[in-house]
């Protein structure tokens, strides 16, 4: 959609009240007697209360109607989504999938919550501890139904097809090589404009940061200023026939319906946001003497665990770039790790997976199983001329 505006900036802390609105931001203070406009101050807290100030996440959102007015949460059918990984049998083997058949809208109608399938994941919602790995496939946009993860925070990637997400906070166009993180709690819809396809990376129990950047100095990767957060945007919209709040709690899926649309925010003011990033600005750091840098170093973001240095999930790119290693072997390692590695493809293709690996589809190799390189890949850097020239 031409015309979005962001502001730019990675956990800044933010502040925006929508134009037509002028003055909707209470000043020096978070909850006034009476806010302008006669707003309802809300607080979005995405850590607790106690936490350091450096991890202190939240923001005061000042809406027409608070989020309390609506019906009960009852369950509704979770389809493809789940999170009940003891119900599986594991599988040590390298996996791998096809593109995922996007539906046909003259078939079906999807939207974005119907066409969530869960493709693996480890760890436990309830816990606050863990991951799932979701795709998306859909044809339609979510009309008067919004989607909330009380479990923890989306990453999503779209692969086929623009996305264009509105938030509490505002709206975001995400295309296809970028990304955009929906953090625990935020409710979002989703619109489409034809058949889309994407992966989505979910994490419990942390937030996603940027990668410490020891050795390589204060610059370089994924930089702050290129993340952008979306400004301040509402519809005060009655809506009689009833709009309906889908919750994700603890793995299982919940809907309640409210007259209103939530997206009814005026102003708001803190560092817990949705944000969105274009891949192609990360800076890529390589080897331009000989061997490998170990592919950590193509984190665009973390989810920490309890442990220093051990993450629960990173999202890790591999951009093009060049390749100008002397008298070594050039694609990905052979490699057993004591990390699960999920990839998927956005377009092009991947130097040790040539074959059988597509856009829009995965691969799997858990923990220890053998990283796998194509012979066809094998054969062909055998061949490679590894002048410092070769790309």
């Amino acid at each position: 959609m031409a015309g979005l505006k962001y502001m730019c900036g990675f956990g800044n802390d933010f502040s925006s009240e929508d134009p037509r609105c002028p003055g909707a931001l209470p000043e020096g203070q978070n909850s006034p007697q009476v806010c302008p406009y006669g707003l309802y101050a809300e607080q979005l807290s995405g850590s607790a209360f106690t936490c350091p100030r450096p991890a202190n996440k939240r923001s005061w959102l000042y809406r027409i109607l608070p989020s309390v007015k609506h019906k009960p949460f009852t369950p509704v059918y979770c389809g493809n989504i789940t999170e009940s990984w003891n119900e599986v049998d594991p599988d040590p083997n390298q996996l791998r999938w096809l593109p995922f058949t996007i539906p046909k809208s003259l078939d079906k109608k999807v939207d974005f919550v119907s066409g969530l399938n869960t493709i693996c994941g480890a760890g436990d919602a309830k816990s606050r501890n863990g991951i799932g790995i979701h795709m998306y496939t859909c044809n339609t946009s979510m009309v008067d139904r919004c989607f909330n993860n009380s479990d923890g925070d989306f990453l999503i990637v779209p692969q086929q097809g623009d996305i264009l997400i509105t938030t509490e906070f505002g709206k975001m166009m995400v295309e296809p090589n970028e990304i955009c993180v929906i953090q625990q709690g935020m409710r979002f819809a989703v619109d489409v404009f034809g058949e889309s396809r994407g992966y989505i990376l979910e994490v419990y129990g942390a937030h996603f940061e940027l990668p410490d950047l020891g050795p390589i100095g204060a610059n370089g990767l994924a930089n702050p200023r290129d993340f952008l957060c979306p400004v301040a945007w509402y519809e005060d919209r009655t809506v009689s026939s009833g709009y309906t709040i889908i919750n994700k709690y603890q793995g299982k899926l919940f809907a309640c319906q409210q007259d209103f649309s939530p997206f009814n925010v005026v102003a708001w003011h803190g560092n817990y946001t949705p944000y969105k990033y274009n891949l192609e600005k990360f800076m890529v750091i390589n080897c331009v003497a000989f061997d490998h840098a170990d592919p950590s170093i193509f984190t665009v973001l973390t989810a920490k665990s309890t442990r220093p240095g051990v993450a629960i999930a990173d999202f890790v790119i591999f951009p093009p770039r060049w390749g100008v290693a002397e008298h070594t072997f050039r694609p990905p390692y052979y490699h057993r790790n004591c990390m699960s590695e999920f990839m998927g493809l956005i377009k092009g293709h991947y130097e040790a997976k040539e074959e059988g690996f597509l856009p829009g589809g995965g691969s799997l190799h858990s923990m220890m199983t053998l990283t796998v390189l194509m012979l066809t890949a094998l054969r062909r850097t055998a061949l490679l001329s590894l002048s410092r020239e070769s790309r």
